[in-house]
This record gives C-alpha cells, sequence and structure tokens, in this order.
C-alpha cells in the first residue's frame, strides 16, 4: 500500500459518529417508506377491510325440472359437476338425469343448469347437451377449467339389453362465443 502525499482528510476516516448517523439516516428513510402509502389503500388491520362478496353456491339439480316423461316415476340426478363454465362469475352445474328404474338403464340427459335470478326460484335449465331421445347413459362426468367432459355409452343395435351398453366415446363440451360446442373423441367403439 501507498502512502498518502498529504495529511489525512476529516471525510476519509470512519469514525463512530460517521457509522450513528448514516444508522439514524436510513432508519429515518425506512421508516418514512412505511408511513407512506399508495392512493386508496386501507390503513386499517386486515380485519377491518370489507368482505370480500360471498361464494355464489351452485345451482342444486335436485330443484330443477327435467323435460324428462317420466309415467309418475321420479327424476333421478345420477350425476352432477360444477364450476363457471361461461365466465360470468356465477357456477353451472351440469347434471346427468334420468327417470328412476329398478331395471334397466333408461336413457339420461345432460343438462346445464344456472341459478334464476330471482330469489328462491328452481333452477333453470339454459342447455342440454344430449337429448335423452338419444338414448345415452354417461359415466365419468367431470369438468376441466370450462370444459365439460364425458364417456358417453350407448347400443348398437335395439337387440343390446338396456343394461349393458355395448358402445362408448368420450366428449368434450366447450364454451365458446354464447354457445356450448361438441368434441368428440377418437372413435373406437364409437356412439
Amino acid at each position: 500500500m501507498q502512502p498518502s502525499a498529504g495529511p489525512a482528510l476529516p471525510h476519509t476516516r470512519a469514525r463512530s459518529v460517521h457509522w450513528i448517523t448514516t444508522a439514524a439516516v436510513i432508519a429515518a428513510v425506512i421508516g418514512s417508506a412505511a408511513l407512506v402509502q399508495p392512493a386508496g389503500a386501507s390503513t386499517g388491520s386486515p380485519a377491518d377491510a370489507k368482505a370480500a362478496p360471498a361464494a355464489v353456491a351452485p345451482p342444486d339439480p335436485r330443484a330443477a325440472h327435467f323435460p324428462l316423461e317420466c309415467a309418475g316415476a321420479p327424476v333421478d340426478v345420477v350425476d352432477r359437476a360444477s364450476a363457471d363454465l361461461d365466465g360470468d362469475g356465477r357456477p353451472e352445474t351440469v347434471a346427468v338425469a334420468r327417470c328412476h328404474s329398478e331395471t334397466g338403464t333408461p336413457p339420461s340427459g345432460l343438462y346445464v343448469l344456472s341459478a334464476d335470478p330471482a330469489a328462491g326460484a328452481d333452477p333453470r335449465i339454459v342447455e342440454t347437451l344430449v337429448d335423452p331421445k338419444e338414448q345415452r347413459s354417461f359415466k365419468g362426468l367431470r369438468i376441466d377449467g370450462r370444459t365439460v367432459r364425458a364417456t358417453v355409452l350407448g347400443y348398437s343395435t335395439d337387440d343390446v339389453p338396456r343394461c349393458c351398453p355395448d358402445q362408448q366415446r368420450d366428449y368434450s363440451w366447450e364454451w365458446r362465443s354464447g354457445t356450448y360446442y361438441e368434441i368428440p373423441g377418437p372413435l373406437a367403439n364409437s356412439v
């Protein structure tokens, strides 16, 4: 190290007063930053904040009126799944419904239900994805994001017993541009 050519300057030597002054300035900057808040920020605790709006319950398919002709038998909701399919902030329920039967597998319908805006009103059917007249049943109903998925079961002929579907195919229904688009899966043992 090379010695300095002149006398030591007072500002080049660190003394304890310099360290104390530096620490005080840094503490003042940090303290003032904690007091300054963006416009519209709340100064209260999180408990003082306005409560978030309550989550909207999905429509209950047991309260819906399905367009099934059951000759006096009750309607069975055999599967359901719920999510906000159309992105409006309110969940829809997709339901598989059919007439009750002690034997066989009656045809099922696949319906999208929405809550009626009127307080206390029953859910309403906003879309029939598969009509029971198509003589289908379903397994594996689920919702991935805003896409409805299910395996559709069917019969190759009228001679196949209604208990035992012999055809199946995966389907998806996606909400796009105000309607549901049906997307059949790969053709295997198809319906």
